[in-house]
């Protein structure tokens, strides 16, 4: 299943303004606060994970919220995203692949799920 959203830089901008880190940790975890150095990935992030809710189908809510999904990166700079293991049992999730990129205010993220059978 494939998933993808996009959220504007300023909008995420706001939410550090007004709350500062604890605006952030609404949505990500404190490793991924780390990971993030500008309000540009941290949209990217919100991106990701919203488009990870969406390829399971259910978007962020009582199924999935925002810290059962995980964003890493790789040495090289690639963000990977992991489904904490409740999810990944429930919807039977094999591996997921992610893509973010920045356009002008925007940020993008598509994330494609695979299935075990």
């Amino acid at each position: 299943m494939i998933g993808i959203d996009i959220t504007l830089i300023s909008r995420i901008e706001r939410l550090i303004n007004r709350f500062g880190e604890k605006g952030l940790a609404k949505f990500l975890s404190p490793k991924e606060i780390t990971l993030g150095n500008k309000s540009a990935s941290y949209a990217g992030f919100w991106a990701a994970k919203e488009a990870a809710s969406k390829a399971l189908g259910t978007g962020i809510g009582k199924e999935c919220g925002f810290l059962d999904i995980k964003i890493k990166k790789l040495p090289s700079g690639q963000p990977i995203i992991k489904y904490k293991k409740h999810i990944r049992k429930k919807y039977n999730i094999q591996s997921s692949y992610l893509s973010i990129t920045h356009d002008g205010d925007f940020a993008i993220a598509v994330v494609v799920n695979s299935y075990k059978k």
